[in-house]
């Protein structure tokens, strides 16, 4: 009997993307794969139904979650949907395992073997893999647009009759695969960009996007894998202070700054954004992992009364930015997510070879077991927690 691979339609409000495109349906269809997708999951996204049954896929009314071997899907699954998995079944999306315990419980129970996106291992061998990085350069190109559409003035120079309009001074803090692609994108729109990071390193990536490194007398903070790590509470004090007289001159500040499994680190302060000049706008890529800007709402955007009572600054907290570019997006998730189905895919047939480093690293829960140390170590925190809180 073929292997059903089940795509559901993604009910999460605001969620447009899809876990699988027409072509990567191909791909996956041509390993002996029988594709199932929910009606529907690829509208918003830009691929009807009949783009799918084209490319060799079965759309079903309501797809069933009991029957299905692979689940693929964007975001976290809910605690319902885990415990409908059959035994041994195979889940491979976003999971945010850290913050989903009651899904991680649920997956636990049903047996269920689930990869963690979030958790492929950041080596060459796995970048068509990367899904963090693949939505991370749509979340930067899209948090531009969205700074420039509220910024009530130019972002490149003009040279006119009536007189010269200087750029637009853009500021990006955090230069991962959002912030390079957000001060390229913003270069692009012909702004002036600086940017910073923790990490050092990056500061050739930044110059490679056009953008101007800001070096401050501070502790490097790079970890394993490239990623940043939480400063110091005391080095995250002196990082603000030397900030905040290069935020007060931006017209445009983006944060993009994320460590892994945590919240996101508090960058800007309340009294930073108030510093700066009426009409400029903050953008926190990070909002819905806590924030980099003190009082940013996920979703919401927030008039922060400027210092000198002249005006106010525009908060953005940008909630799922890599929805609102559905098709790009999910043309790139998609594959991230058929190629790492690859590795798992022979003669038709699953096989788990937790020998292989990816499949072990990007590998969560299997046959009733937490395989993620970090998440297996939080719910026996908070299980002890229960406990001590009983007695």
């Amino acid at each position: 009997m073929r292997v059903k691979l089940g795509i559901p339609r993604e009910r999460r409000e605001g969620e447009r993307r899809v876990a699988a495109t027409p072509d990567t349906v191909k791909q996956l269809a041509g390993t002996g794969l029988k594709v199932l997708i929910e009606a529907g999951a690829g509208d918003a996204s830009g691929h009807p139904d009949r783009d799918y049954t084209e490319a060799g896929a079965v759309v079903v009314p309501q797809l069933d979650i009991s029957a299905v071997d692979i689940l693929a899907h964007v975001r976290p699954l809910d605690p319902h949907t885990a415990a409908a998995l059959k035994r041994g079944a195979v889940t491979v999306g976003l999971a945010s395992p850290a913050s989903e315990l009651p899904t991680v419980q649920a997956l636990t129970a049903a047996g269920a073997t689930s990869f963690a996106l979030e958790l492929v291992p950041r080596i060459s061998r796995a970048q068509s893999m990367d899904a963090l990085s693949s939505q991370a350069l749509v979340a930067g190109y899209r948090c531009v647009l969205e700074a420039a559409i509220r910024l009530p003035r130019f972002f490149p120079l003009y040279m006119t009759a009536a007189g010269t309009v200087p750029p637009a001074r853009v500021l990006v803090l955090g230069a991962g695969v959002a912030g390079l692609q957000a001060i390229g994108t913003a270069k692009r729109l012909g702004a002036r960009v600086a940017a910073n990071d923790i990490r050092p390193a990056s500061a050739d990536e930044v110059a490679s996007m056009g953008g101007t490194f800001i070096r401050l007398d501070l502790e490097t903070a790079e970890a394993a894998g490239g990623y940043a790590r939480q400063l110091s509470s005391d080095a995250g004090t002196r990082q603000r202070q030397l900030l905040a007289p290069h935020v007060a001159q931006s017209d445009v500040l983006i944060t993009t700054a994320a460590v892994p499994g945590r919240r996101a680190p508090l960058l800007v302060t309340r009294d930073m954004v108030q510093g700066m000049r009426a009409g400029s706008v903050v953008v926190d890529l990070a909002a819905e992992s806590g924030g980099n800007v003190e009082g940013v709402v996920p979703g919401e955007d927030i008039a922060v009364p400027t210092a000198d009572g002249a005006g106010h600054v525009t908060l953005v907290g940008l909630k799922d930015p890599a929805s609102a570019m559905a098709s790009d997006a999910s043309r790139l998730y998609a594959k991230n997510v058929a190629n790492l189905l690859a590795l798992m895919l022979r003669d038709g047939g699953l096989v788990l070879d937790f020998e292989d480093e990816v499949v072990a690293g990007a590998c969560f829960t299997h046959d009733g077991e937490v395989r993620h140390g970090p998440t297996a170590d939080l719910l026996s925190e908070t299980a002890r927690a229960r406990q001590e809180g009983a007695l």
